[in-house]
């Protein structure tokens, strides 16, 4: 065979190889960006799971000890408010039937969870948030290498005659600058 020839083929081979690891590549990034779209599909559903189920947990709570203290004011009122021996007595067994049932809360909770429950619904919150964020940060950073792929020359071309073509980065809503408002009411 003749040097030229050799040379012809050595650059088709190299061609090649070059042309399959860039198909594998873009392969790699293209099923690497659909994983960490997964993982913040993931992380939505938490949210969507979690964040229902603390309001309500604490919206309980909070009733609860509500429901508690007003029964003691309202009995604590009447019973100030009438005059005969029956009426105090009545109003004094709802006192103390307030009361049993604040016992049996406090047995149930060392402490009045309101303000404990609020901070870990926050905590809680927070975290999915911050977890929401950090997944949807890693899937831009591997949109952008994926982008960068296709995009530099030579691989474009290859990027271009393989069907990979540029992948939108995740976009925060009009409107997502403005905090949710998370109402117990």
């Amino acid at each position: 065979m003749k040097k030229g020839t050799l040379i012809i083929i050595a650059v088709v081979v190299v061609l090649a190889l070059w042309g399959f690891s860039s198909y594998n590549s873009f392969i790699s990034l293209n099923e690497s960006v659909d994983a960490q779209w997964a993982k913040v599909e993931t992380q939505y559903q938490r949210r969507f799971d979690l964040i229902p189920n603390l309001v309500n947990s604490v919206k309980g709570v909070l009733t609860q000890e509500q429901k508690i203290f007003g029964d003691i004011a309202e009995a604590r009122t009447r019973y100030s408010g009438v005059t005969s021996a029956n009426d105090k007595a009545t109003a004094a067994s709802q006192v103390e039937s307030a009361f049993g049932r604040l016992l049996a809360v406090m047995e149930n909770y060392p402490q009045l969870q309101s303000s404990t429950n609020v901070r870990d619904l926050m905590t809680q919150l927070e975290g999915t948030e911050n977890r929401v964020s950090v997944e949807r940060t890693r899937f831009n950073d591997m949109i952008r290498d994926y982008n960068v792929s296709v995009k530099k020359f030579p691989r474009n071309v290859l990027a271009g005659l393989f069907g990979f073509g540029e992948r939108a980065y995740f976009e925060a809503t009009t409107g997502a600058e403005t905090a949710p408002t998370v109402n117990l009411q």
